[in-house]
């Protein structure tokens, strides 16, 4: 099965280099580009790509309100947009998470990573390296995430050992090692938490762990 992208970047330059990295793969087609915000919007809306890589710096509209538009809580087919960020001060990733993102990319992260995210999304997994998920949630919890009062969260204590472990960047076989608990029961866990949380995917069980401080930040 091909996987369809749609490319959403204001720079003609990264727009042909992203299309080349995509395009080598069996696959992975690109379907469509977007020179701006609202152009994406449009594009995706009419062709229906399988992803949308979407920049976080856009005219017209950036990442965040183009997320919203085509993966909100409010959209009832929603899409599967993975957005892209160069990291510092990045502030906007965070809004484009709450948003409906499936996940996002650094920039620099190089071609294999590119790829993964696609097929990742195309499968309905949130993307990314844990790594890279936890630096810049910590990175927003410490700079730019307002604080927020605790809140009794509505999970068992088994669930929020496996929380922890996700917003601190383990894989389910790693979750499944540390609390000594069956690989599937790892997933039964996070299918749980998701509904549990209203969330639709492990990127917003982490934004939920860091918002409600359940992640030492030290």
């Amino acid at each position: 099965m091909t996987i369809s992208v749609l490319l959403a970047d204001d720079q003609a330059m990264i727009r042909r280099g992203l299309r080349l990295i995509l395009e080598d793969q069996p696959d992975i087609a690109v379907v469509g580009e977007a020179a701006d915000g609202a152009e994406a919007v449009a594009l995706a809306r009419r062709l229906r790509p399988d992803v949308c890589l979407v920049d976080i710096r856009m005219p017209r509209l950036d990442g965040i309100a183009v997320t919203r538009a085509l993966a909100g809580p409010q959209v009832t087919d929603p899409m599967r947009v993975v957005v892209v960020t160069t990291f510092d001060l990045d502030e906007y990733v965070y809004g484009a998470l709450r948003g409906g993102a499936v996940g996002f990319i650094l920039k620099d992260a190089g071609p294999a990573l590119l790829v993964e995210a696609v097929r990742a999304a195309h499968k309905g997994e949130a993307l990314v390296s844990p790594s890279v998920t936890v630096r810049l949630l910590r990175h927003l919890a410490t700079a730019s995430a307002p604080a927020r009062a605790a809140q009794p969260p509505p999970l068992s204590d088994r669930e929020l050992e496996v929380v922890r472990a996700l917003a601190r960047g383990r894989t389910n076989q790693e979750i499944a090692a540390e609390l000594f608990i069956s690989l599937s029961t790892v997933k039964s866990h996070l299918s749980g938490i998701q509904a549990k949380l209203g969330v639709r995917n492990r990127v917003g069980i982490v934004t939920w762990a860091w918002e409600n401080q359940l992640v030492d930040t030290t």
